[in-house]
């Protein structure tokens, strides 16, 4: 039976996370089972860092962004880097004491809330004996087994509003105006947006495009006395032959994905310009697509997400994901989540991409949106 469990939010912020740790302390306390955070994500379950929850500390947070327990996604604590005897740097696996001690302090089950990389984290502390249950968290939707990620939608609701701005700017002035969002190596949140905002053209990571399309389209548009287009560009997306624009590449042996990326949308706009002669201008929305308050939808989600976890762990079904699946809200096993990388703490990559079948896709293509390809 289950009496206490801790709750991690780990990696980046994301819409709804509040939102999650409010339906699980809610159906929590009507079970009578104690609930704590770890702060910092991985970082606070390293340093044992809680704050106790309850039904009052959580019953004005379903709106807000971000999360209480606050997060970090720069600590992997089956890698983490200490001095040895000679002042070298070596990285020692902090897993197995972690285990121990959550064992001795009665905790009974960890919900971890994260995407692809914290819940490699989350299936790997099952191996050390924990009891876990995951949820699914990211704007970027590219968690495997799920239908949608919450904090999604309130992204694409953001996107489009910033198409909406600009697009004004761009008819005003004639010009290309290019807007880059983020979804690193999936395009999800580009393609939703760019569909909903009524975008020209739309460049995703899956599809590696061809300046000639992207010119082709600009001046389609022209021809028809349409002198402004609009752009969205995923962060990830690649020319063909070229590599994503990568802002940053940190040096470490902590297993965590440190490329950063960024700058994809500058490089379009530029390489436009040199090509056409037209005036392009390019913007990021960077965090903003990630802060401020939670969309109806990925409050009504998160919340569901958050309730079912709980319910699992009080079910006793461990080592799951909560996932909605067709519609339904189901679970899948972490295993089947993280994939076949069997290393402890490895972080490659389990992705969920676009598919060239994906309806948003087929309906792009039928509504004129040029994807780069063709």
């Amino acid at each position: 039976m289950v009496k206490k469990i801790g709750i991690i939010t780990a990696g980046g912020d994301c819409p709804g996370l509040n939102a999650v740790i409010r339906g699980i302390v809610k159906t929590a306390e009507y079970a009578g089972v104690e609930t704590y955070g770890f702060m910092e994500g991985y970082k606070g379950l390293l340093e044992n860092r809680t704050m106790k929850l309850d039904f009052w500390t959580v019953s004005d947070i379903i709106a807000k962004g971000g999360t209480i327990l606050k997060s970090n996604n720069a600590t992997n604590t089956f890698s983490i880097p200490v001095k040895n005897e000679n002042g070298d740097i070596e990285h020692v696996d902090k897993s197995f004491e972690i285990a121990e001690r959550l064992h001795k302090e009665g905790y009974d089950c960890l919900i971890i809330i994260g995407g692809d990389g914290s819940l490699k984290s989350a299936r790997d502390y099952t191996r050390r004996g924990i009891n876990v249950i995951g949820v699914p968290k990211t704007i970027d939707n590219d968690v495997p087994n799920t239908d949608t990620t919450f904090g999604f939608y309130t992204a694409v609701e953001v996107a489009t509003e910033a198409i909406d701005r600009i697009k004004t700017t761009a008819e005003s002035h004639g010009r290309i105006l290019v807007l880059e969002v983020m979804g690193r190596y999936a395009g999800w949140i580009a393609l939703a947006a760019g569909i909903a905002g009524g975008a020209d053209t739309v460049l995703i990571p899956e599809i590696p495009y061809d300046f000639n399309a992207i010119i082709n389209k600009i001046n389609q548009r022209r021809a028809k006395g349409k002198n402004h287009s609009i752009i969205v560009v995923a962060e990830g997306a690649k020319p063909i032959g070229g590599n994503a624009a990568v802002r940053s590449v940190e040096a470490t042996n902590s297993g965590l994905d440190v490329v950063k990326l960024g700058g994809a949308g500058e490089f379009v706009a530029k390489e436009i310009e040199k090509l056409t002669g037209y005036e392009a201008r390019s913007t990021s929305l960077g965090y903003i697509q990630r802060g401020g308050n939670t969309g109806a939808y990925d409050r009504i989600l998160s919340t569901e997400y958050g309730s079912y976890a709980m319910q699992l762990a009080i079910d006793g079904q461990f080592n799951e994901m909560v996932t909605l699946l067709n519609g339904k809200l189901t679970h899948v096993s972490l295993d089947d989540v993280a994939g076949k990388d069997t290393e402890i703490g490895a972080q490659s990559s389990n992705i969920k991409t676009v598919s060239m079948d994906c309806d948003w896709v087929k309906t792009a293509r039928r509504v004129g949106i040029c994807l780069g390809d063709q």
